[in-house]
């Protein structure tokens, strides 16, 4: 199915990124703990020492930003792919300057993960919405070490082992993360005060800051626990069938359209019913047929067809208005619980309705009659384009 090679395109650059961001992460903390390898490619000619002993701390911090930039891929952001796309080849520069067997692993992963995420970067084209805390937060985070670094800098006089802007930086960090190792203290009046201010502003934006990080993701949490598809997976839905109710046709709707290998969606009001459909690989998720909200979240604008089936022709015929309103052109096909509903629906927007019960009546007779045909005049027409009542 076009949809799924899609998701499974995207989970491949995923996983790729988060290998190679573990690797670099691991290999980082070897070299940080002075773990001695027999070198791959000698490069003590060519390159400082210090340089191949800071390989260890920057190939640590890469593999975390990775990590990052990994989740951002899962949630289908385009700045992720731009921020894996930079950093995949300081990853493979990393290992090489660590020249050890544990990082050629690193280096191979990395050189195979950037044809990999380039070529799929159709798939990851969602904008980077930030909140109103979001961006707050940020702003203030950035704001509180800045004017903890410029302050300690201008105020380093009164400050202990502070004499450099790098000096000022590491101490408003440890301060403003409530760290506090010592080294670096003020001693004067105007230091202890200012030091003060930097613990307040400092712990104040921290907080904000894991607070906006950690909200959304405990949000995604029980968005999937209530029944609800990612983000992600909505993203990727296109040309594909939505089935709106959980009615007596919904389960041979869906095998149906598993069978055609057609990408397709259910939105249903029973919770229990979307675990049940979840469990099995079915995309569904929670929501009323009937409002346009559902329908919006499962792009109804990219969607080839509807199939309305909830059991209750009102709501059906709710639902069709809602969704011809949304998509005039969509092709709608409805199932009617009641005979004298068909025209109804149908008035309603419906391009092809059928009744179950005329249907089951009319293949019964043809088979108590001995007929060699049972197949229902009419029910073909369901996925084609002229519209019928049956």
């Amino acid at each position: 199915m076009a949809w799924s090679r899609k998701l499974l395109a995207a989970r491949a650059a995923v996983g790729l990124t988060t290998l190679v961001a573990v690797l670099s992460v691991l290999t980082g903390i070897l070299h940080i703990g002075n773990v001695t390898f027999e070198a791959i490619i000698p490069l003590e000619p060519y390159i400082p020492d210090a340089i191949q002993r800071t390989a260890g701390f920057t190939g640590t911090l890469t593999g975390f930003l990775m990590l990052g930039a990994a989740y951002g891929l899962k949630r289908g952001l385009r700045v992720a792919w731009y921020a894996v796309i930079v950093l995949l080849p300081f990853t493979a520069l990393q290992g090489v300057v660590q020249s050890s067997p544990v990082s050629l692993p690193l280096v191979a992963l990395s050189l195979l993960s950037m044809p990999t995420v380039a070529l799929h970067r159709q798939q990851f084209d969602r904008e980077l919405a930030l909140s109103t805390t979001q961006l707050a937060a940020a702003i203030a985070l950035i704001g509180t070490q800045a004017y903890g670094t410029v302050g300690t800098y201008i105020l380093r006089d009164d400050f202990q082992d502070v004499t450099t802007i790098l000096d000022a930086f590491y101490y408003t960090i440890v301060t403003a993360t409530t760290v506090g190792y010592g080294d670096a203290h003020p001693v004067g009046p105007e230091g202890r005060l200012f030091a003060m201010s930097v613990v307040v502003f400092g712990t104040a934006s921290f907080a904000v800051a894991l607070g906006s990080l950690l909200g959304p993701a405990i949000e995604a949490r029980l968005s999937k626990a209530l029944g609800k598809m990612s983000d992600s997976q909505l993203e990727l839905l296109e040309d594909h069938v939505l089935i709106l109710g959980d009615g007596e046709l919904t389960a041979p709707v869906v095998s149906g359209l598993q069978d055609s290998e057609t990408d397709f969606v259910v939105i249903t009001a029973n919770r229990e019913r979307v675990s049940s459909l979840s469990e099995r690989g079915v995309n569904s998720f929670t929501g009323n047929p009937s409002d346009e909200e559902p329908m919006r979240r499962a792009k109804i604008g990219n969607a080839r067809a509807l199939v309305v089936a909830t059991n209750d022709d009102a709501q059906d015929a709710l639902a069709i208005l809602t969704a011809r309103q949304l998509q005039p052109d969509i092709r709608i096909v409805a199932a009617a619980t009641d005979r004298e509903n068909v025209s109804k629906l149908r008035h309603a927007g419906a391009d092809t309705v059928i009744s179950p019960a005329t249907i089951g009546g009319q293949m019964l007779v043809d088979s108590a009659l001995g007929g060699s045909d049972t197949t229902v005049p009419g029910l073909s027409n369901m996925l084609g384009d002229d519209s019928s009542e049956t």
